[in-house]
Order: structure tokens, then C-alpha cells, then sequence
């Protein structure tokens, strides 16, 4: 029997996504869908020091693919229960930070074990609650069983004492210890994975939590709640206050015994965070800490000499998978005006393949977007769009009673157009033609944002120039910029996209740790019983 949960635990691997050819995944799919459908309309209380507690307002999480259908309710805290769970958060906190590293990552290790279990029963929530098709679904969860599992080793790895240079007649050492109360704030675009990703890390890390999640996947994070609840984590490292920003957003972030944000989201609300963050309330012991990923403005690079065929589905992939919803989405394609017209034949006739429809319906390759107002939001940027260029393909509503849009591409662009500087987040494209390489490059950093990138070449020597010009936190050579890998691909960008925190990286639980060094003075006998091996 191994010593430790280290050596137990095989090599972190990557979670297989499932494509549903497997008549088998296809049939359980099929199963898990109607099963979630049937506990549609359910009550999710808050969790607050592990008491279940009812309000007397409740968030309505609503089919966006058929917004006459609630997938269910979930409590909306109040002020008072917002400051009630970083109470207890603070309370609990005292004992789980002395809770081995063993044992914290244990839970994760479950936690994962169970979420293979209940896999398609998630991705079943994940195309209901935020119109994800089976593909992106099954994506989500796979990455959220990585991050439990990734993590769950990298604490054990930052966990004792780590070597430092000696000095003569000292002992010494470097421990990495947890920093307190979190509140982890994830968004509904990776309404499984982020939560559950930056939820675990600080919980395993040694601190404890209070979860508000986005009100558009508030059930997707009350399903994970409760089962880490079921594994048996005590009660109070993880609350669930589900509420508005304006009601509590700002009280969480601000409360005294908040020591750091966990934030994913837009560049507005993040830099929000960060402002009120900063400031130190009466009875603030530390400079909070905070996390932020605030999204992007994601250039695909097109060479002259590039791929054409492996380019167009690239762009396509990245810019219209999940409806274009992904910080990480291509929504500039800058093409070398000696293929700008070839590319533009090409793309047309790949996007008039895309299928857009109930993402329940596997035939699909699109869904909805989120909601009504970021149906509106988009919509408006496509009137824009064709004013600032031209509608080449989509631009429309699609058919259905949800919020579907067609995927959408604007070409002729100028570099410094509106819907070629501002976050859409929806299935617009737009394209920009350049002279050459370097111009490419150099619209590639026009944006205040620096989160991904991909650059199409077949010369080495260009690809080499875009890894030391290009500057985002992801730059992918010759394949699409979404779809980063936990371990594979550490996530997070510059400028305006974040604090480059690097998710799912080897630095990641470092953001919820602080070192602590220890030096103890020893004897001339203490010195050579050491020396002698004693």
C-alpha cells in the first residue's frame, strides 16, 4: 500500500472528451437529457456554514435555447447572508488551514472520481442551463474533472519544506501556507470547469470559500455544492451565495476578512474588483490579493504561405464554437491580401455549413447565446459591423423561440473599427486584410487586450517571429486558439485580459499560497551530528 496519496496517484493525464460516435455515450446522453429535464423547476437553497437556507428571492436559471423552460431556481442571498458566509468562511478557516495537504486533496481526487460517474448527467445541465452543444458540454466537464485532479497533485507538491541555499550554522526552510478567506466569483461561459477549477484550488491550497456563481449557472454550481458536500467536506470551507452583484458583489469583495478574489468575467467588472479591492477596509489585517481573467480580443494570423484549408477550419472552429462565448474565441482573422479573397471564398462556403438549433439536438453545431440582452448586445455590433464593413455571411437572427444568432462574419474590416476593438462575445468574425506579415503582427497587438492567438505560417521563420512579437498570454502555431489544455496549455493573458494567472498551470496554487520562511540558529554539536548523519 502506497505512503502517500502522492505516490498512489498515477501521472496527471488529461480527461478524454467524448465526440458521442461511441453508440454507447450517445444512448447514455440521450438518457441523461431526459432524466434533467425531469428535475427541472427544483429549489437550490444557499449553503452557509452548511445550513441549507431558503430567501424570499430566487434566481430563475432559464433554457436559453427555450426561455420559456426554468431549469430551476437558486436562493439569492441577502447582504446580511452574504456577510453570514465569509463569517463562516473566517470560522472554518482556522481549523481546515492545519487540515493536511493529504487529506484537501483527497476531496478533489473523490470529487473527480464522482464527477466521471455523473458525467453525462453534468454535460446533461451544461446543454440545458447554458446551450452548450454535446461536444462543448462534455469539454466542460472533462476539464473540470482536470483541474480537481491536477490540483489535488499540485498541492501535495507544494506541501512540506522546500529546499533553500544553506548557510553555515543555520537550519532553514521555505513553507507554502494558505492565506484565508476566498471569494471565488466564476462566469457561466465555463459554467463547470472555471468554477469548479478556481473553487478547488483555493480549497485544497488550505483556505476556504464563499461561491457566487454567475446567476446564468447558478444550478450547474449548486450540482457541484452539493457533491462535494456528499464527499463530507466540512462545514463552512465552501458556502454557496448565489445574488446579484449589486446586491452583494461588492460586499464580498470588500468585507475586512476577505483576504483574495478568485474572478472571471468582463474587463469592466474586473477592473471593479480590483479597484474596490485595493482599498483597505476598517479592521483589514492585508493586501487582498486578486485574481482576475477579464477576456479578450482574440486574433487568428493567416500567412501568405499558410495552410488555406487547415486555416479556414481553424478560424471557423474558434470563432463560432459555443456561439463564439469563449474569452479565448477567435474574433479577428487577419489575412494576407495575397490569399484575402481566396480565404474569404473558402470561409464562406465552411460557416454556411455550421448548423445553429436546439444544442439538446446533436445534429448541431451551434446553440443560443446566454440571454436576451446578450442576443440584443450582439445584434447590435452586426448593425454596426456592416457599417464599419461587409457582411459576408449570417447578421440574422436565427429560427426558434431561443436566443439563436447566425453565425456571422464581417469582412474589410479596418484595423481600429469598433467590432474589431471591442468584446463581443458572440458568433461575429470579423476580417482584416494586411500587407504583409509584419503588418499582420502589428494589428495582432492593436487591442488593450493580450489573452490568445494563433498564427497560421509554413515558414519557420515567421512562426518564430510571432512567438517573440505576438503578445498574448496563449499563442497557438498552426491550430485554432481555443481549447487549452489543464497542464498542457497554463491559461491567462496580458494587459486588459487579466493578471496572467496561468490556470491550470504549475505557478496556479501559488495565487493562494504565501511562503513562509523558517530559520533556526544550531549548535557546533547540533552542526556536526548533522554532518555525521545523526
Amino acid at each position: 500500500m502506497a505512503a502517500t496519496l502522492e505516490q498512489a496517484l498515477a501521472p496527471f493525464r488529461n480527461e478524454p472528451i467524448k465526440d458521442f460516435s461511441d453508440a454507447a455515450d450517445l444512448a447514455a446522453m440521450e438518457g441523461a437529457l431526459a432524466a434533467v429535464k425531469r428535475d427541472f423547476g427544483e429549489k437550490y437553497p444557499l449553503l452557509i456554514d452548511g445550513r441549507r437556507l431558503e430567501t424570499d428571492r430566487w434566481i430563475k436559471s432559464i433554457n436559453p435555447a427555450n426561455p420559456d423552460e426554468i431549469v430551476g431556481l437558486v436562493a439569492s442571498a441577502s447582504l446580511e447572508q452574504a456577510n453570514q458566509a465569509i463569517d463562516a468562511a473566517a470560522r472554518r478557516f482556522e481549523r481546515w488551514k492545519n487540515v493536511t495537504a493529504w487529506e484537501r486533496a483527497n476531496y478533489l481526487i473523490k470529487a473527480a472520481q464522482r464527477v466521471r460517474e455523473r458525467r453525462f448527467e453534468f454535460d446533461a445541465w451544461l446543454v440545458y442551463e447554458v446551450g452548450k452543444t454535446w461536444p462543448e458540454a462534455d469539454g466542460d466537464t472533462a476539464e473540470a474533472i482536470d483541474f480537481l485532479e491536477f490540483y489535488a497533485r499540485e498541492a501535495l507538491r507544494y506541501d512540506g519544506a522546500h529546499p533553500v541555499e544553506p548557510i553555515s550554522g543555520e537550519e532553514n526552510e521555505l513553507r507554502y501556507i494558505p492565506l484565508g478567506v476566498g471569494v471565488a466569483i466564476p462566469p457561466w461561459n465555463f459554467a463547470f470547469a472555471i468554477m469548479a477549477g478556481i473553487t478547488s484550488a483555493a480549497i485544497v491550497a488550505g483556505n476556504t470559500v464563499v461561491l457566487k456563481p454567475s446567476s446564468d449557472s447558478a444550478v450547474t454550481a449548486a450540482k457541484f455544492v452539493d457533491l462535494l458536500e456528499s464527499l463530507g467536506l466540512p462545514h463552512g470551507v465552501l458556502n454557496f451565495v448565489p445574488g446579484s452583484g449589486g446586491t452583494i458583489g461588492d460586499a464580498l469583495v470588500t468585507n475586512p476578512k476577505t483576504r483574495f478574489i478568485s474572478f472571471t468575467g468582463s474587463k469592466e467588472v474586473g477592473l471593479r474588483i480590483n479597484e474596490l479591492a485595493a482599498k483597505p477596509q476598517p479592521g483589514q489585517k492585508w493586501i487582498r490579493r486578486v485574481v482576475a481573467e477579464m477576456g479578450g480580443k482574440d486574433s487568428i494570423v493567416v500567412a501568405a504561405d499558410a495552410d488555406l484549408d487547415a486555416a479556414v477550419e481553424g478560424v471557423a472552429v474558434s470563432a463560432f464554437g459555443f456561439q463564439g462565448q469563449k474569452c479565448s474565441a477567435c474574433s479577428r482573422a487577419i489575412v494576407d491580401e495575397k490569399i484575402y479573397d481566396e480565404f474569404l471564398k473558402r470561409l464562406k462556403e465552411r460557416v454556411s455549413k455550421i448548423t445553429v438549433g436546439d444544442p439538446a439536438n446533436p445534429r448541431n453545431f451551434m446553440g443560443p447565446v446566454i440571454n436576451d440582452n446578450a442576443a440584443k448586445s450582439i445584434s447590435r455590433y452586426i448593425e454596426l459591423g456592416q457599417k464599419e464593413g461587409r457582411l459576408l455571411t449570417g447578421g440574422r437572427r436565427a429560427g426558434g423561440d431561443g436566443y439563436f444568432i447566425e453565425p456571422t462574419v464581417i469582412a474589410d474590416v479596418p484595423p481600429d473599427a469598433t467590432i474589431s476593438q471591442e468584446e463581443i462575445f458572440g458568433p461575429v468574425l470579423a476580417v482584416i486584410k494586411a500587407k504583409d506579415f509584419d503588418d499582420a503582427l502589428r494589428i495582432a497587438n492593436n487591442t488593450e487586450f493580450g489573452l490568445t492567438g494563433s498564427v497560421y505560417s509554413t515558414d519557420p521563420r515567421k512562426l518564430d517571429q510571432a512567438r517573440d512579437e505576438f503578445f498574448v498570454g496563449n499563442l497557438y502555431l498552426n491550430r485554432k486558439c481555443t481549447g487549452a489544455m489543464v497542464g498542457a496549455h497554463p491559461f491567462g493573458g496580458f494587459n486588459m485580459s487579466g493578471t496572467d494567472s496561468k490556470a491550470g498551470s504549475r505557478d496556479y496554487l501559488l495565487l493562494f499560497l504565501q511562503a513562509k520562511t523558517v530559520s533556526k540558529k544550531i549548535g557546533a554539536d547540533d552542526a556536526a551530528e548533522r554532518a555525521e548523519g545523526f
